[in-house]
């Protein structure tokens, strides 16, 4: 018997800064490769490409495709997991995605990313595990990175 999918992985970060600045820096290569990637490669509208990639710790490719695009709002993109779950995750296509949604609140603007797709069992736990901490921390270099950029 089957077991349940595992939840969506949910993180959120709070940036004190414009909108506009946090949405290019989620959608241009330039800087993608500033917070989240070693290489990017971004056809900014549904259906183009969102290609990253990455020398270390791992490295791997995520050959995705943009799958929804609100500018200043949201961002979807097919996900490809590194080489350690490529079996699981990858094949025959990308079985995971990740939507990204920017909201305005209090302090800043909430940068709010989901990781949806996921299986069940074991290697999905793993394969999710190291997800989430891996979203983790690029949510906080993404924050890191857009703070240095204003203000220096």
């Amino acid at each position: 018997m089957k077991g349940e999918p595992l939840d969506a992985i949910l993180i959120q970060v709070t940036v004190p800064l414009p909108v506009p600045m946090i949405y290019s820096a989620l959608t241009g290569p330039e800087q993608l490769r500033g917070w989240l990637c070693d290489r990017a490669e971004v056809t900014p509208e549904a259906g183009g490409s969102y290609r990253l990639g990455w020398d270390a710790p791992v490295r791997f490719e995520s050959p995705g495709k943009v799958l929804t695009m609100t500018p200043d709002v949201d961002l979807g993109f097919s996900w490809y997991g590194p080489p350690e779950y490529a079996r699981l995750m990858n094949e025959p296509s990308a079985r995971t995605s990740v939507y990204v949604r920017l909201q305005e609140s209090p302090e800043g603007v909430d940068v709010t990313l989901e990781h949806t797709g996921w299986g069940s069992g074991e290697a999905w736990e793993e394969a999710r595990s190291w997800h989430f901490h891996f979203w983790e921390e690029r949510l906080r270099q993404l924050k890191d990175y857009l703070i240095k950029a204003a203000y220096g």
